[in-house]
């Protein structure tokens, strides 16, 4: 069964949501050069990304105690409940593939470049 697409415009870029069920979530993010997500983590909220094009710059961590990695091209990453983490864009523009369980607004965002309420 052929299912709609949401796009959904973010100050970063914006994401697609591709396939919304109760037990999962599939999504596209496109993170524009020079622009990154919230720090932030997720309560409930399972799930794991893969490049699809540029280099993510993963930051996992607090404030206080960040740990910086590159992933790139189907370089993929697990983000599980209480992580800190944040998205970055620094080099190139991204384009990465999200699966997670269902809990889309489930975040908790402890730092955002764009005044987002935390």
């Amino acid at each position: 069964m052929k299912s709609s697409k949401i796009k959904i415009e973010k100050p970063w870029g914006h994401e697609i949501i591709w396939a919304k069920t109760e037990k999962y979530v599939g999504k596209k993010l496109f993170i524009k050069k020079g622009h990154r997500l919230s720090r932030q983590f997720h309560e409930k909220k399972d799930e794991t990304i893969i490049v699809e094009s540029g280099i993510l710059t993963l930051e996992i961590g607090s404030e206080s105690n960040v740990e910086t990695t590159k992933l790139e091209k189907n370089e993929n990453f697990h983000i599980y409940p209480g992580l800190v983490h944040r998205f970055c864009a620094i080099e190139t523009d991204v384009l990465l593939c999200e699966v997670s369980t269902p809990e889309i607004e489930d975040v908790v965002r402890l730092e955002d470049d764009y005044n987002r309420a935390k």
